[in-house]
């Protein structure tokens, strides 16, 4: 009998900045962010156990995985997925798409993912006829949530949504006060919170307490992989046992949920993008501090958008909900610059292992008490927050 994993942490959202060709996927991601760059750097850095990298539709992404299979640095699992050894160590990695889709009065981003390379080519197919260039990411698709949902299930596939609740892109920011005014909720594998909410936001929706929440990083850059992530309870680290942890069957389920505060996502509350300053009227379109007028001034923010659609009290969580622990990168800790840095993964490997297995008098002798107890304290949400939105990360405060 096949015993379950210790940990599997997972981060299923990463996108590809350019291909191995040096030709541009995600636009606004960082250029050395690559697949393989994302693999080692998950194995050699992170500690994670999964990654879902959303732009393997691309032709170049997928002959750089296929270069991988035939080198016999990665291989494909029987359970679906790949998966790619290092000295270090390995990781798994879930092959996605992420669309963009018209829903409501809206446009909101979703992720596919697929199990093997079949069942992949199958969708890319299909796939680069309903969208304008297949080598980009996130493109604009010309069809329905129902028949994505559909193609996917036929394929073995699954979808989410992503950061559901931003002001940009989201099915509950930009799209519906309601998902199941569009389609039963039951048909996604489960929704993506993003940066700017957590479970406590969400579960003031009621229709949302049948689906696994996931957290994830949405990485344009290698130093962003895992600033959120969830531990899964599988037995194996592949495909087949992600769909089982996310529909919570034979026993699998998501542990734990690892996520930014709310109040450190940039989205979090209202602001004006001109001054900076928050903005607490969420109807109108100038800012009361500088006075500049114009449709893009004022972002709503997350945590208003949730006091227009919630249905409930939040935190009314259902029985099944995993906890959601709050998870500050190690980038945002107060002193832990890149030499100390540098010094704490030489030391511990891992960002995971310094995040959950180290002790506060292990790290004090890598890089001094005082440093020690800040990375103690963000672990164990002992913190304040200066708040962000309108684009801007929140700041932590240790005082």
């Amino acid at each position: 009998m096949t015993a379950y994993m210790n940990e599997c942490f997972a981060d299923l959202h990463i996108h590809i900045g350019r291909t191995m060709y040096n030709r541009p996927v995600k636009i606004t991601a960082s250029r050395t962010l690559t697949l393989t760059s994302i693999v080692e750097e998950a194995v050699k850095r992170k500690g994670m156990h999964m990654v879902g990298i959303i732009d393997c539709h691309s032709p170049e992404v997928q002959e750089e995985i296929d270069g991988h299979l035939q080198t016999g640095r990665m291989e494909e699992l029987p359970g679906g997925g790949y998966r790619y050894a290092a000295p270090e160590g390995e990781v798994t990695l879930i092959a996605g798409v992420e669309v963009e889709l018209k829903v409501g009065h809206g446009l909101a981003h979703f992720l596919v993912y697929l199990p093997d390379r079949t069942a992949f080519a199958s969708f890319r197919d299909w796939y680069q006829t309903k969208v304008k260039n297949i080598h980009l990411s996130t493109q604009r698709m010309y069809t329905d949530i129902d028949t994505l949902i559909s193609k996917a299930d036929r394929l073995g596939g699954i979808v989410i949504p992503a950061h559901a609740f931003t002001p940009h892109k989201s099915v509950y920011g930009a799209c519906v006060d309601s998902l199941s005014s569009v389609i039963a909720v039951e048909r996604f594998a489960g929704l993506e919170l993003g940066l700017s909410s957590d479970s406590n936001l969400a579960d003031g929706i009621a229709e949302l307490g049948p689906l696994t929440f996931v957290t994830n990083s949405d990485a344009h850059s290698t130093a962003k992989i895992a600033r959120e992530y969830q531990n899964l309870y599988v037995k194996r680290a592949d495909f087949t046992e992600l769909c089982l942890a996310l529909g919570r069957k034979e026993g699998r389920h998501i542990r734990e949920n690892y996520g930014l505060h709310p109040q450190l996502g940039k989205y979090y509350r209202t602001r004006c993008t001109n001054c900076e300053e928050l903005v607490a009227q969420t109807d109108t379109s100038r800012c009361p501090h500088c006075g500049k007028e114009g449709k893009k001034v004022i972002t709503r923010g997350v945590y208003e958008r949730f006091q227009e659609i919630s249905t409930q009290s939040p935190a009314t969580h259902p029985a099944h909900r995993p906890p959601y622990r709050y998870h500050i990168p190690l980038e945002f800790v107060p002193g832990l610059g890149a030499g100390r840095m540098k010094k704490l993964l030489a030391e511990f490997g891992t960002e995971m292992n310094i995040l959950h297995h180290t002790s506060v008098e292990k790290l004090a002798d890598v890089v001094g008490a005082a440093v020690a107890k800040a990375i103690d304290r963000s672990r164990r949400g002992d913190v304040s927050f200066l708040e962000g939105g309108a684009g801007i990360y929140g700041k932590i405060s240790l005082e």
